[in-house]
């Protein structure tokens, strides 16, 4: 199976039927996951349309995930942990020299946008919002504050989505201190 090492993120393609399992190797790593729908590259995946069609911010097995265009795009199929973020957009350069003390890092989007780049050359960064974050624990309180803690994954958990229609995607493990208990690793992914 393939790693995506830590700090660093991957674009392949995936066909429509083809699932996408990510697995957290050691335990307590977050992988932001982003795509499109192959040959659209402005058809991409929206947390907005998910949470309206969902009618949920909380999105785990039997769920699915639109598109900016309304297409189904991904089918949660199994999910060994059932916590997701789907709120948050990927830590970025200024993400770290604002939050963090590690200016130099570009961060999750940095490393997606890296990825797409040299998979699709067409690839336009305006096209990077809100990211699947896998595995990141964000609680929310009953005034609506957010919190990004440590998250609750153990060594070997998954989530297993089923493509809708054929995609580019991206994969990162990722580069936030916060969103991974002050450490990094690397994150396993298959494609079955």
């Amino acid at each position: 199976m393939p790693i995506v090492e830590q700090r660093t993120g991957v674009a392949f393609e995936l066909k429509k039927g083809q699932k996408l399992k990510v697995i957290d190797i050691e335990g307590k790593q977050v992988s932001d996951l982003f795509c499109y729908i192959k040959g659209d590259y402005q058809d991409y995946l929206s947390n907005g349309r998910t949470f309206d069609y969902a009618s949920k911010i909380l999105l785990s097995t039997g769920d699915l995930l639109y598109s900016s265009k309304s297409k189904p795009m991904f089918k949660i199929i199994e999910d060994s942990n059932g916590s997701h973020d789907f709120l948050l957009t990927p830590c970025s350069h200024d993400t770290f020299s604002i939050l963090y003390e590690d200016y130099q890092h570009r961060g999750c989007e940095g490393n997606l946008l890296h990825a797409f780049k040299e998979y699709d050359e067409n690839f336009k960064e305006t096209c990077l919002p809100a990211t699947f974050n896998i595995f990141m624990n964000v609680p929310i309180s009953s005034k609506g504050q957010i919190e990004v803690i440590e998250p609750t994954t153990i060594a070997g958990d998954f989530i297993t989505f089923e493509a809708l229609d054929d995609l580019i995607v991206g994969l990162t493990s990722c580069s936030a201190p916060q969103s991974n208990g002050g450490s990094f690793k690397p994150i396993k992914y298959e494609v079955i």
